[in-house]
């Protein structure tokens, strides 16, 4: 069910009202005064952000000194809630040069009182792009001194942006140079345990695209994911090619994809909007390529001294290399002095967060760099309590490589005017909770 709310609130740090605008008539004037009494007085605003009160539901979100209410007294669709209110944020920013705060609210509210009117309609959201809804409210926001005019370019063909299928593009393109820059970027994540099996592991990625192209260009994305492998042996009645398909799970893709022919055909086809866009996000949970594995062995000889001894291998190809290689070994707090033999990189004791960090600027395929170090502890007079080992966390930059396999099959880009086309595609895999215990 969408939003469906009935009232929204704009209050300030002390629970004043700037601006509300009521959309149905099944809740009364005075729930402000029950979110301000039950909530900021009790001061529980960073507990959760929706709350329960006398039979009506309190969504609520901060932006700067704001407060954004949302009250719906049936069940509504959280998340789309709080979509709509970071969707209608960025909307009031670009009317107001960029700023979003309690004095932009007092100088703008005639103008946030018509932009209420047209993205919700009856508690339900409408349309809330910028650049549409600057072609028929055309008044200028009162702009904060401090930030800069937004080079925003007009839109052409209102009618048929607010009401066709490519509102996110607009007609007239011309380029010199028609280029596509694609971005496949994944994060690993990873938790080992001190026996080296794997208790947690998955990659979530996202296709990042940039499009400079002329006209209205149709273009068609083929990857080597599981579904669509399958659907095209279906239709050229002969098996799969041959090479790894990968099945992408919890798969969302930008609103320019066309689902119906994704769903018939099993291919990514869209219009793309102009400039920078994120096409789609997936996440991937098995046959995941670790780019390293990383064997520690950490000795306590007696109360006094510990043996740090590291190792972590590359298993990507021997041509390829990871950037920004940082590894963090965890040591007891009183550390007193530390020494160390790297065989790659440099390392030094961080006493700040009770590690020793390991930089590797630049990290070969298939190479086994080590790490050796004494650790000397302070000897206490209070009885010693265990040392609750944290795990070693990792970062790291591997480009030209992607945990899940995922690879661009073809991208082909169809306009009427039938001009060529240059495809650039990049593959970036970095680390997001790469955590190994020891």
């Amino acid at each position: 069910m969408p939003v469906a709310a009935s009232a929204i609130y704009f209050l300030n740090l002390r629970g004043d009202v700037l601006i509300n605008r009521l959309y149905r008539d099944d809740v009364g004037g005075n729930m402000v005064d029950a979110f301000r009494m039950h909530i900021m007085q009790t001061k529980e605003l960073g507990t959760c952000p929706v709350r329960q009160i006398g039979g009506c539901s309190f969504f609520y979100m901060r932006i700067s000194n704001v407060y954004i209410v949302i009250v719906v007294s049936s069940n509504a669709n959280v998340a789309c809630a709080f979509k709509f209110v970071v969707e209608a944020v960025a909307l009031f920013k670009s009317y107001f040069g960029g700023a979003f705060d309690e004095d932009a609210i007092r100088n703008n509210f005639v103008l946030i009182y018509e932009l209420l009117d047209e993205i919700m309609d009856f508690g339900y959201p409408q349309n809330l792009s910028p650049e549409i809804l600057k072609l028929y409210i055309t008044q200028e926001g009162v702009r904060s001194p401090f930030s800069s005019k937004p080079s925003d370019k007009p839109v052409q063909n209102a009618t048929l942006q607010v009401t066709g299928a490519v509102g996110w593009r607009r007609e007239g393109l011309v380029y010199k140079k028609n280029e596509v820059f694609l971005d496949i970027v994944e994060s690993v994540n990873l938790l080992m345990s001190s026996k080296g099996s794997v208790l947690r592991c998955d990659v979530t990625g996202k296709i990042l695209m940039k499009c400079f192209l002329s006209g209205m260009p149709d273009l068609k994305l083929g990857l080597n994911d599981k579904i669509g492998l399958e659907k095209e042996s279906q239709l050229k009645s002969r098996p799969p090619k041959s090479g790894k398909t990968i099945e992408l799970d919890d798969v969302t893709f930008h609103q320019c994809v066309n689902l119906t022919r994704f769903n018939s055909e099993k291919t990514v086809s869209f219009v793309p909007p102009d400039g920078e866009f994120e096409l789609m996000k997936y996440r991937i949970t098995e046959g995941v390529n670790l780019p390293f594995r990383v064997l520690p062995t950490i000795k306590e000889l007696g109360r006094t001294r510990m043996e740090v001894n590291v190792k972590v291998k590359s298993v990507f190809g021997a041509k390829m290399f990871a950037l920004g290689v940082v590894i963090k070994i965890p040591v007891p707090k009183q550390t007193a002095k530390t020494s160390f033999q790297v065989t790659s990189g440099r390392a030094k004791y961080q006493a700040a967060i009770d590690c020793l960090v390991w930089k590797i600027r630049k990290f070969p395929g298939q190479t086994e760099p080590t790490l050796s170090a004494e650790v000397e502890l302070i000897s206490t007079m209070a009885e010693k309590k265990s040392w609750t080992r944290p795990p070693i966390q990792m970062e790291f930059q591997v480009p030209m490589f992607t945990a899940s396999g995922l690879r661009v099959r073809f991208l082909k880009v169809w306009e009427k005017s039938g001009y060529n086309t240059v495809e650039w595609v990049r593959y970036i895999t970095k680390a997001g909770s790469y955590e190994i215990r020891c």
